[in-house]
């Protein structure tokens, strides 16, 4: 896949990394994502200190990428939107993203499927792109 930004395709491999290391971690231990749901339910801090993780790496990929020139380019940049929104949802108003994940979580083997399937296409995307001027 031609791109315009060798940061495009870093990014793209990182966040199919982290795709597929989800993905086959909800597949060998969906228990976890369950116990990982239950803690953030009786922990406001650790609700706050996940907000503020995910809030911080979804700025720093917004504020380092904000292309829109191609369709690699268009996800990468999507998914730090997704994830300085989600940090600042969980820090503002956790309760209705916890009920989301309560009623997701019911689902662990085909959020983890879609995972790892989305997570290897955008990292073999990363992986086998090329920088290129796009006219």
């Amino acid at each position: 896949m031609d791109t315009i930004s060798v940061l495009t395709l870093r990014l793209a491999e990182a966040i199919g990394l982290y795709l597929i290391v989800i993905g086959v971690s909800g597949l060998v231990a969906p228990a976890r994502w369950r116990g990982v749901m239950e803690d953030l339910d009786r922990s406001p801090g650790l609700t706050i200190a996940l907000g503020f993780s995910v809030f911080a790496v979804g700025t720093a990929m917004v504020m380092a990428h904000r292309a829109m020139s191609d369709p690699l380019a268009v996800i990468v940049t999507l998914a730090g939107y997704i994830a300085l929104v989600e940090g600042a949802l969980l820090i503002v108003v956790p309760r209705a993203l916890l009920d989301i994940g309560r009623w997701a979580i019911r689902f662990t083997r085909i959020w983890a499927i879609i995972s790892l399937v989305l997570g290897l296409l955008l990292f073999l995307a990363g992986l086998t792109g090329r920088a290129t001027v796009i006219v």
